[in-house]
């Protein structure tokens, strides 16, 4: 059937848009007519992306909606149901106060979307950018369930947890990143305008240069000649990787591989279990079922190596494998989970164990992360030691050569 874009005023005659399939203009307008919306103009178009004024430009300048915008929205929802306030009436109240443009267009287009009937997990689906499939499965329990309010404190709690362990991360490597840029910097200017002065005193010297000095010397000439050169490789490299990880096979091969980092590879790992194991008490608890409830917190573990892993659990719990089963033959769980798994089939409470998973290895990384600079600032300093001694003994050791040899024949 074709699509129509519509223009229309609703029942508190506020102006909506949007567009709906149907037969022709006139089963739109009853349509219309029937969701309370009282049309203004109907117009063919050639699908629902062709939203009049949403050109690419426009969509291209919207501000895209964060972490801290859905923290913010489900907390808010939550509060708002709970008092009683319909779910229109709700986002017509945050839209209000958003202080975010593109905030405030998501809402718009919820209630646009709800005003033309449909539900509200429906309408997010338009978003999926903003709602990830775990958000929107948990809402749609939700309103087949009637606890609509108790699954947004849920996914408040939950995003809570993302955000904190996200913030974590970036504090733990602002120090060792800093290190590592400042070095990188000191070593392009030591190439690029150090080194070659020294090189125009050696070469005065007309003397033999140690082996260290030879390479280094050459490096520097490499760096100042083909610097265009050095950077594209950089941009070359950088563009392989990222495209490299954009196919399923590198991504899989990419999260496999975090997990072997030195260091951080554990850290990886227990982020990865507390998420699988806040997702699963989370859908668990809130009534959905548990091949449906693992086949979205595959989705949502952020790890393509774990989410297959997790993808092979469904499968087996399809067949009629026990969760413990399945789960000790991926290899990827370590035994705490394990054994709360089996506690928790046993007792029927798999939900409340496996929620008391996540915060123990929330603690655990929180942890980690705290003591993740004390662990690598060892390594820096050894990186910083060897990057000086081989600029000591590649521009010293021949300027000290010289002078002990200048130092014998003044002797003499």
């Amino acid at each position: 059937m074709p699509f129509f874009a519509y223009t229309g005023r609703n029942a508190r005659g506020e102006l909506v848009r949007g567009v709906l399939e149907n037969s022709d203009s006139g089963a739109v307008a009853d349509q219309l007519l029937t969701s309370g919306v009282s049309p203004i103009d109907i117009s063919a178009t050639s699908g629902p992306k062709a939203l009049s004024g949403e050109g690419w430009l426009r969509r291209l300048s919207t501000e895209k909606v964060t972490l801290e915008d859905l923290v913010l929205f489900s907390r808010q929802m939550y509060t708002l149901l709970k008092a009683g306030v319909p779910i229109l009436k709700s986002l017509a109240a945050l839209q209000e106060s958003a202080a975010r443009v593109g905030f405030a267009s998501m809402l718009q287009d919820l209630r646009t979307s709800l005003d033309t009937g449909r539900d509200l997990s429906t309408a997010m689906r338009r978003h999926p950018k903003a709602f990830g499939p775990f958000y929107i499965s948990m809402v749609r329990v939700g309103e087949l369930t009637g606890a609509l309010e108790e699954i947004f404190l849920r996914l408040f709690n939950h995003l809570e947890f993302e955000r904190e362990i996200k913030n974590q991360v970036a504090q733990a490597l602002r120090y060792p990143i800093f290190v590592i840029a400042v070095m990188g910097a000191a070593v392009v200017i030591v190439n690029i305008f150090v080194i070659p002065a020294f090189a125009r005193i050696f070469a005065s010297f007309r003397a033999e240069l140690p082996l260290m000095t030879r390479v280094l010397l050459g490096f520097s000439d490499f760096m100042v000649n083909y610097w265009p050169a050095l950077l594209g490789i950089v941009a070359g490299a950088y563009v392989a990787f990222r495209v490299w990880v954009g196919t399923p096979a590198g991504r899989y091969s990419w999260d496999r591989m975090k997990f072997r980092i030195p260091i951080a590879g554990k850290i990886v790992l227990k982020a990865t279990l507390a998420r699988f194991a806040r997702s699963l008490s989370i859908a668990l608890k809130s009534g959905m079922p548990i091949v449906q409830a693992l086949s979205v917190v595959e989705q949502v573990v952020d790890n393509a190596y774990v989410g297959q892993r997790i993808g092979q659990i469904r499968d087996g719990v399809e067949r009629g494998e026990s969760l413990l089963r399945t789960s000790v033959t991926t290899g990827v769980f370590t035994p705490v989970v394990l054994q709360m798994i089996a506690v928790g089939e046993e007792s029927g409470e798999l939900d409340d164990l496996l929620r008391e998973v996540a915060e123990m290895y929330q603690r655990e990384v929180e942890y980690e992360l705290k003591t993740l600079s004390s662990q690598i600032e060892p390594i820096l300093i050894v990186l910083l030691g060897v990057l000086v001694l081989i600029l000591a003994l590649g521009v010293f050791l021949p300027m000290w050569d010289l002078g002990q040899a200048a130092f014998a024949s003044g002797k003499r």
